[in-house]
């Protein structure tokens, strides 16, 4: 499959995103990349796909960024590009939260990484011999297209409904290790933040989300695929796209 897929972001303080944008909107559109790209005051977000060298070109542009050399990418491969042009936009949160209190740049939540979580699945509980439970943090389409196996749904419809289901569920997040888990790490990441916010000390996230996941454990765990807004529309576990009506 020659085309590459990129999936990467960072919370870190962009002082003037309208000019940001200006220099990777130029950048991108040399290098022919498709995809959006989201800049904010608190961070950038990235999803970009094009042949494997403008892909590595665009991601070391973003790096040049102050405070974005170590940003991080998800990759998967795909036969065609599932972006029709490529979009750079401005936005006030890399994902709409609400709640402005949660500021990821200024310290992130205790995370756990992929290979760590599905050791702790595999053998029913954390290294402190506490229960694991997933807590998916996306929306309810998205989570009809697979989850973790016994993952708390919530059914939210949109991102700013989480607060209010967590005042309705905290009970049953006490006395156990909670992993907050989204697509690629931006709403588990706020989500841990939030649960913290409120005292639930026993909340890490998973680093680098599903996708992350699936690139290191080959998914173990998991039921079905996972949605991703672009034009493959879901990924198998072997991050290939699914097939239709799979």
């Amino acid at each position: 499959m020659p085309v590459l897929n990129l999936a990467a972001y960072r919370f870190w303080p962009i002082p003037d995103p309208q000019a940001t944008l200006e220099t990777l909107k130029a950048a991108g559109r040399a290098l022919g990349v498709k995809g959006t790209l989201l800049i904010t005051p608190e961070g950038l977000n990235a999803f970009l796909a094009g042949g494997e060298k403008s892909c590595r070109d665009m991601l070391d542009t973003l790096r040049a960024v102050p405070g974005f050399a170590d940003l991080q990418a998800k990759e998967s491969w795909s036969e065609q590009v599932p972006f029709k042009r490529f979009k750079v936009k401005v936005k006030k949160e890399i994902i709409r939260m609400d709640h402005p209190t949660i500021c990821p740049a200024e310290g992130r939540a205790p995370a756990v990484d992929a290979k760590t979580l599905a050791r702790w699945l595999d053998q029913g509980c954390d290294d402190a011999g506490n229960a694991v439970v997933m807590l998916d943090t996306r929306n309810d389409f998205e989570v009809d297209y697979g989850r973790f196996e016994n993952a708390i749904d919530w059914r939210i419809r949109k991102f700013t409904e989480f607060p209010q289901a967590v005042q309705a569920h905290r009970n049953e997040l006490q006395g156990k290790t909670i992993v907050s888990y989204c697509t690629g790490g931006i709403r588990c990441e706020k989500a841990a933040l939030y649960l913290h916010e409120l005292g639930l000390n026993n909340v890490v996230q998973l680093d680098g989300g599903i996708l992350k996941y699936f690139e290191q454990t080959n998914g173990r765990h998991w039921q079905g695929n996972c949605f991703v807004f672009d034009e493959r529309e879901a990924l198998e576990p072997s991050l290939s796209p699914s097939k239709p009506g799979a």
